[in-house]
């Protein structure tokens, strides 16, 4: 497709789903293979990427600093706990609270809103004067992260062509892993370069300049013309249709609506708006299929995630087993960060996996066949504490790894995209939040619980509480699958 060709003469009483999927045909009779995705199409994709990389970078470099929060504020086990949970618990809030706002005032709004609140209290994290101050600015940027989870999901969903929805969307949500994986780098540097307890601010620092720009360039996207819709608005949504697919050359060069369906689907979103439509008959299935193995997986992948320099340190031993000065404390916390880093990585492998996989294979097999491969790392690294080293160190490592690739190329990236999907475009930034927010509740209580149960009962029993969460996961799953995989977002839910 080149500038000179003239453009095809537009088709016209089409749905906003039907403009995004076209394939545009050009008069010479030739056609792109797939439907190209337009400037502002990759716009919107990007920025949505740039908010669960925050995310990644945010919570997982939570697990790097612990350790020079803890000699800072002289904290315990439980406090270890409500450091680790109190962003957890402000996504939680934040994915209901803030995220199904996004059904009644706009994607775009909210996309905006939630970045300014993460800038202004990662600032005020930076400057934290005592620990009770630090609780609440950490729970502040989990608030706004809640409300990425639905947001971010459907402006990309909402802007994409059905026959790569899912590849984009689990793209953008890969970035979450990358995050990951820059926090535990950024975390080692800092601590190499400035070996004291206060480095743990400047690792929080160092996202606020980035964090600023997204937000003013979040300024500059369209809006949703699915969400339009609902609301009546159709001369909004056919000029912002235009705006999403405004491309070199020209097409579609006008966009005229179906009003006959798009009035049908604005009438039934009027009369079905409301949270308790997702318990009802029609709603129930997903609502389950979204909260339940999200819950479950979040069980491991925040217990694991966060800890991970933690249970490294408890199952290898490599570290001092009492820290006697600040020397000790950073060269702990340095050694722990290496090896999360490396654990990370295959994290950003499991989401290559599942980007190549998910349109071919299916969201539902993959997410099944995860939550298994969760539950085989998670046991072979219970076995490291029947070993010595060199061989204990092999099992942490292998299971941990293999926890690491299948939860990312099954469920952690399986049940955000599915939660997504499965609803009506009226309740689907309700649903995807309510299910966020459930599986919140698991990631929360592991953080607070995970230091305690550490020392409680220690490695090898809490990783079989995980090993059997993981195969529960697997079977809700299959139980109450509904497939989305290809299937235009305007038929569902009908």
């Amino acid at each position: 497709m080149t500038a000179s060709r003239d453009a095809p003469s537009d088709p016209v009483g089409k749905t906003v789903q039907q403009y995004i999927d076209e394939v545009p045909v050009w008069p010479d009779g030739t056609a792109t293979t797939s439907t190209p995705l337009t400037p502002m199409q990759w716009r919107i994709w990007w920025l949505a990427a740039a908010g669960k990389f925050f995310e990644g970078l945010v919570v997982f470099m939570t697990g790097v600093a612990l350790p020079l929060l803890a000699a800072q504020f002289s904290l315990g086990p439980a406090a270890h706990g409500i450091v680790g949970a109190a962003s957890l618990l402000g996504i939680l809030i934040g994915a209901t609270a803030l995220g199904g706002l996004a059904d009644r005032f706009g994607r775009k709004p909210m996309f905006i809103v939630e970045m300014a609140i993460f800038t202004g209290f990662l600032v005020a994290v930076t400057f934290s004067p005592n620990f009770p101050f630090l609780v609440c600015c950490l729970f502040g940027l989990g608030v706004a992260l809640g409300c990425d989870y639905p947001t971010a999901h459907l402006i990309i969903s909402e802007s994409m062509p059905s026959n790569a929805r899912g590849k984009f969307v689990l793209g953008a949500f890969g970035f979450q892993a990358i995050g990951a994986l820059f926090g535990a780098g950024i975390g080692f540097l800092i601590l190499y370069e400035n070996p004291s307890i206060g480095a743990w601010r400047w690792m929080y620092a160092t996202a606020i300049i980035p964090a600023v720009l997204v937000t003013l360039v979040r300024l500059t996207i369209t809006e949703s013309a699915h969400w339009l819709v609902t609301r009546g608005k159709y001369p909004e949504a056919e000029r912002e249709t235009l705006r999403l697919l405004k491309r070199e050359p020209s097409y579609p060069q006008l966009v005229a609506l179906d009003r006959a369906k798009e009035l049908a689907e604005s009438a039934r979103a009027e009369n079905r708006s409301g949270y308790s439509e997702l318990l009802s008959e029609k709603n129930r299935r997903a609502t389950i299929l979204t909260s339940v193995p999200w819950f479950l997986q979040d069980l491991g992948t925040y217990g694991i995630g966060i800890f991970t320099p933690t249970i490294l340190a408890a199952a290898v031993g490599h570290q001092k087993e009492h820290a006697t000065s600040i020397a000790d404390i950073v060269q702990n916390d340095m050694l722990a960060a290496q090896g999360a880093a490396v654990i990370d990585l295959l994290l950003i492998f499991g989401i290559l996996g599942a980007v190549l996989l998910v349109d071919r294979v299916g969201r539902i097999k993959l997410q099944v066949l995860g939550f298994l491969g969760c539950a085989i790392g998670l046991f072979l690294a219970s076995l490291s504490v029947d070993f010595a080293d060199p061989a204990k160190l092999y099992f942490i490592f292998a299971g941990f790894m293999i926890f690491s690739f299948m939860t990312n190329l099954g469920p952690n990236a399986q049940t955000y995209l599915i939660a997504g999907e499965v609803f009506p475009t009226n309740i689907r930034g309700k649903g995807a939040g309510v299910a966020a927010s459930f599986a919140k509740i698991g990631a929360v209580l592991t953080a607070f619980l995970f230091p305690i149960l550490l020392a409680d009962i220690g490695v090898r029993y809490l990783l079989y509480i995980l090993v059997a969460t993981s195969l529960i996961g697997a079977a809700v799953t299959w139980i109450y699958r509904i497939e989305t995989t290809g299937v235009n977002l305007e038929e569902i839910g009908k």
